[in-house]
């Protein structure tokens, strides 16, 4: 790990305190150079999913043209969340660092436990009131479409 990496996604989420975004900040690393940097607007954009972790995701993707970040690293200020770690195990990214952890966050009102907690739950005792399958033929054959699609990128 480089000393750097970690200084920098700190010093973007000391940056996002300023700005009025949440206190978090991260980099995306590929050869030992930042190719990315986000930092948390769920406020400022008044979108939930504007973590730090995702903005840099989608930034190093649009800038390395691609979705696979299997070559690279992120460092974090925090601990990702649920959310944020789905997107990383979806961009492949193998390696994360993070200076503060999931309770350093809850003990400032950034608790991601009642995610971690909900998840582990069954769908019947989860706070989402209904989760509804509606069975149709067109979204099937949509998938099977999918599967025969020679020019395909899988994913």
């Amino acid at each position: 790990m480089n000393d750097e990496f970690m200084t920098r996604a700190i010093d973007l989420s000391e940056r996002s305190i300023e700005e009025s975004g949440g206190p978090f900040g991260a980099v995306i690393v590929k050869d030992n150079e930042i190719v990315a940097e986000g930092t948390n607007r769920v406020t400022l954009d008044n979108d939930p999913t504007a973590h730090a972790e995702v903005q840099a995701i989608r930034k190093a993707c649009v800038r390395l043209n691609t979705f696979d970040l299997g070559g690279c690293e992120i460092h974090a200020s925090c601990e990702p969340c649920p959310m944020c770690l789905g997107a990383i195990y979806w961009s492949r990214i193998r390696r994360v660092y993070y200076a503060n952890t999931r309770e350093d966050a809850a003990r400032i009102r950034f608790s991601d436990e009642d995610i971690y907690d909900e998840m582990a739950r069954p769908l019947s005792e989860r706070r989402i009131v209904s989760l509804v399958r509606v069975p149709s033929d067109r979204a099937r054959d949509a998938f099977e479409r999918w599967t025969r699609k020679r020019d395909r990128t899988p994913y």
